[in-house]
């Protein structure tokens, strides 16, 4: 049976079935291992992680501890509940209008900060002031309707992953700060963050920011010193903020004190650096990588949620999940009448209710005419979250038009 478990019960002749520590980039080759000897558990224990789940099976058993489906059962419920309660989500203009703006902005930030990082590396200045006018655009479009522009930041291809990841960062920063209601100026400053939170890996080296594989020990430290290295860059460029460096300086605190760089803990950690955290691990997770397999979007929230009992603040993780949606807009679900669609807009009076896309039969197996399915207004309902690549959907296909 596979069991969650808190750190301080794991014990030498264990097997951990999962490390539960997708935020980190941890030294270990794999998720699970055998646990052969004390320094093990020391050094998971080190690492911050505070629950793991442990496959009762291959090794010895703590009795009284939850199973995994009574864990999953509990996350459901609770994300439920965040569901019910409506999501203040006003758009101004219709998603097709939008769609064609969001693509082009998408592509324009992208290429930005792919010249930016390449620009450090030749040693010169961030031209932040160039930057401005593209978080400007990027903020109104959010305002119009936000559903335009969140399904293309889940796209990425592995050699751009870095650009990508600061141009979603910045993306999804925008739509926590419009669900928090937080004033605009202040909402161009995280954005501005959000886009320049990973400055810092311009100075890593190419042989550990590209590793097609788990990175050692000592290429994980170096790996951390990002951080201080973009807050070095940023305080040295001209039109960075308080707001802005704290978003950068802080993506990597947790709010129990097991994160980077200074172990910040709690109210310690500005609000716009708790929120970048967990914006910033919500993209991670969900994404492709190299050597890391990205989770659908609505697990990746569920991970986010069980996680704020420790490393987030709870009540900014249901924040967030209200701002994107239980399944945010670019999800392939799977509905009750066996069609696969595409979330495409969010419901705000019932989340776990969005506008589909329909496009494929999963029983019959072929791709059908194109349908709108608003679920608030029909007998069909989400059954199951699906993979593009299992079903052989290309998703740049199914993106709004």
């Amino acid at each position: 049976m596979i069991k969650q478990i808190r750190s301080e019960q794991l014990q030498p002749g264990m097997y951990i079935h999962d490390l539960n520590c997708g935020w980190l980039d941890h030294p270990f080759l794999v998720n699970s291992f055998a646990v052969h000897d004390q320094a093990t558990v020391d050094k998971i224990r080190n690492l911050g992680i505070r629950e793991l789940y442990i496959d009762t099976v291959k090794g010895a058993d703590v009795w009284a501890a939850r199973s995994e489906q009574e864990v999953n059962a509990d996350l459901e419920r609770r994300l439920r509940e965040i569901a019910e309660k409506r999501a203040a989500r006003p758009v101004f203009t219709e998603l097709r209008e939008e769609a064609a703006r969001a693509r082009r902005l998408h592509g324009e930030a992208n290429k930005m900060v792919h010249h930016m990082m390449a620009d450090i590396r030749l040693g010169r200045a961030i031209q932040v002031d160039r930057v401005k006018p593209l978080i400007e655009n990027t903020v109104d479009s959010m305002f119009r309707n936000q559903d335009a522009l969140l399904p293309l930041v889940r796209l990425k291809s592995h050699d751009n992953y870095t650009f990508q990841h600061s141009v979603s960062v910045c993306a999804l920063l925008v739509a926590f700060g419009r669900a928090l209601q937080l004033p605009r100026p202040t909402i161009n400053e995280i954005a501005l963050g959000g886009l320049l939170h990973d400055v810092g890996k311009a100075r890593v080296p190419d042989a550990i920011l590209n590793k097609p594989a788990k990175l050692s020990e000592a290429e994980y430290l170096q790996m951390q010193q990002h951080v201080a290295l973009g807050v070095e860059l940023l305080q040295q460029s001209a039109g960075i903020g308080a707001t802005a460096l704290q978003v950068v300086g802080q993506h990597h605190e947790r709010f129990d004190g097991s994160g980077y760089p200074h172990k910040l803990a709690g109210e310690q950690i500005a609000p716009y650096g708790q929120m970048a955290s967990i914006v910033d691990v919500y993209d991670a997770i969900s994404s492709e990588r190299i050597y890391h397999k990205g989770m659908p979007p609505p697990l990746a929230l569920k991970k986010l949620l069980e996680w704020s009992s420790h490393h987030f603040s709870p009540q900014l993780v249901k924040t967030f999940i209200r701002a994107i949606g239980i399944y945010p807009s670019g999800t392939l679900v799977q509905l009750e009448s066996k069609r696969l669609g595409v979330v495409i807009e969010q419901n705000e009076s019932n989340l776990l209710q969005p506008v589909v896309r329909a496009i494929y039969h999963a029983g019959q197996k072929h791709y059908i005419a194109p349908e709108i399915i608003d679920l608030a207004k029909v007998q069909d309902r989400i059954v199951s979250v699906e993979n593009y690549e299992k079903w052989k959907i290309d998703p740049y296909l199914c993106l709004p038009a």
